[in-house]
Order: structure tokens, then sequence, then C-alpha cells
């Protein structure tokens, strides 16, 4: 599935200066799409490995800046919000890998569906197999089925949001502050959940923007 877009690819942010101050309406959004579009279309036409490798890479260095900046404000009705939520996922391992790691443990044990088995992430479970996790699902995205790896990225975060509930409860009784911050977490990977598993259905179904 393509769209006949123009193919710039990401620039410095720099470069899309103008568009935070413009005042032509939907400027910023115009540009999220075709950027997104673009950058898909053309990693899927060129079918290089080494390509998709410096597209996921994108997400543990200076680039995600840049996609930050075009696709962060987008919804998850849009091809760019959908893969910027992608992108998030790889940073937050990236920031937190042991954490992470600990959630996504938690999570499958608390687990009463095959969301772990769907999420896919190697036996044991550690900050290195979470971190290849959300790689391999980036990569999916971009050389593989677009609404396969939305949907295995939401059954990741459903697994993060048990985890993240279950260490609430463990620590509700030692550290409310903590185990709040952990019950906001829970509610934001289950919220990108269903944003994602929408976005797969978006795309499957020809209405992804």
């Amino acid at each position: 599935m393509t769209r006949d877009h123009q193919r710039p690819l990401l620039q410095p942010t720099s470069s899309f200066d103008w568009i935070i101050g413009s005042d032509e309406p939907g400027a910023a959004h115009r540009i999220a799409q075709e950027t997104s579009w673009a950058l898909l279309d053309r990693v899927r036409a060129v079918a290089d490995p080494e390509v998709v490798e410096r597209v996921v890479g994108l997400a543990s260095g200076t680039g995600i800046d840049d996609i930050a900046e075009l696709w962060a404000g987008e919804g998850a009705h849009s091809l760019a919000g959908a893969l910027w939520r992608l992108y998030l996922l790889r940073r937050v391992v990236s920031a937190d890998p042991e954490g992470s790691a600990e959630l996504f443990r938690r999570g499958a044990a608390a687990a009463a569906t095959i969301d772990p088995v769907v999420a896919g992430a190697a036996e044991p479970v550690t900050p290195v197999s979470i971190a290849e996790l959300c790689d391999t699902i980036l990569r999916g995205a971009f050389a593989g089925d677009l609404g396969g790896a939305l949907d295995r990225a939401a059954s990741y975060c459903r697994v993060m949001a048990l985890g993240a509930a279950d260490l609430a409860d463990a620590r509700d009784a030692h550290d409310d502050d903590h185990a709040a911050q952990l019950t906001t977490r829970a509610l934001r990977y289950s919220t990108m959940a269903h944003e994602l598993h929408a976005g797969a259905r978006r795309w499957r179904d020809g209405t992804l923007d």
C-alpha cells in the first residue's frame, strides 16, 4: 500500500522552523503526512536492508528529534502518528532498558491473553531482548506488514500496561508517589495499545491518513 507523494526524506529540524510559526492552516499536518508516506514508500521501494537498519536506528540517535518535530503531534489515525508511536516505544526502552524488561516480565506473568506471544519477546526477557523486540517491530513496519507490526506493538503495550499496573500494586503500600506514576504509565500504555490496534485496522482497510 503506497501513496503518490513526493519523496522528501527527513531533514534537519531547522529546515522545518517555518512550519512551526506558519499561519497556513494544516501546514504541519500536511508535511507530517507527506514525509511519513514518502519515507515508508522510499524504504519499501529500495528494499535495501542497510537502508532499513538506518531508518530503524533513528530511534536511538539524534534523528529521533527530527522525527518528533515532524510527527509527534499527529493522531493515531495517521501514518505519521502510528510510526511515531513505534519510534517512541523504542525510545522508552533506550531510556530505561532495565525497567522496561521488568515491566514486560511482570506483564507477561499476569497476562491471561496471548499478547505476550503476539509481542514475541525472546526468552529470557532481558533489556537486550526488549530492545531487539522493539527494533524488530520497527523493522517490520518498514520492510514487512505494517498492520502486523502495529498489532504486535499493540500487544507489547498491553503487556507493558499489565506490568506497570502489577508493579504499582506492589509499590502501593510502600511508595504512593511511585505507585501513582506507574498507574499513569499503565494507562498510557493501554491507550497506546488501543491506538496502535486502530492504526492496524485503518492500514488494512485503506483509511490510514
